[in-house]
């Protein structure tokens, strides 16, 4: 089986939701996956039921969540050591999947080059499916990716001052 590539970006709710949810789907399916997180290090509740799987391993390449600022000298450092492992995880064909989660915002905020990125994937053992995370994908992900679905916000109970919570946002 020759492994695709899916993007799931937007503004809306659900991207990483639909990453961990294929990988659950694979796990039934006695199936390695591997997820490795951009620009996140804040510990969410998913790291706590996903380290419990033995068929998933979860790495964090980020000090915290900057979306909302500019990354610090850490985050890049972070990321592209995350960068150089996600390149031998993607080689090695150990994983069946693995998933790039806010790979999109990495790009976006220079972590590494969308043109790294897709080289890297293309040097990807034939059966390794990918899945790529978060908001505003690079057009050339876009046009490169097998799949691409856009979460699209069309109301969110943040605009009346929800903050995120645990178990459901976090």
């Amino acid at each position: 089986m020759n492994g695709k590539v899916h993007v799931y970006t937007g503004n809306g709710k659900g991207k990483t939701t639909s990453a961990l949810g294929l990988a659950m789907r694979a796990v039934g399916a006695n199936l390695n996956v591997y997820i490795g997180q951009f620009a996140k290090g804040r510990k969410y509740s998913e790291l706590k039921s996903l380290k419990k799987i033995k068929n998933i391993k979860i790495e964090q390449f980020g000090q915290n969540y900057f979306i909302n600022g500019e990354p610090t000298k850490e985050d890049i450092d972070s990321a592209k050591k995350g960068f150089e492992k996600i390149k031998n995880i993607l080689k090695s064909g150990k994983y069946e999947i693995v998933i790039l989660d806010e790979a999109n915002i990495a790009t976006f905020y220079n972590l590494f080059s969308t043109k790294d990125l897709i080289q890297i994937i293309d040097s990807r053992a034939k059966n390794v499916e990918v899945i790529i995370t978060g908001r505003m994908a690079d057009q050339k992900i876009i046009d490169y990716a097998d799949l691409v679905t856009e979460m699209k916000e069309i109301k969110h109970y943040y605009q009346q001052g929800v903050i995120a919570r645990k178990g459901i946002e976090m």
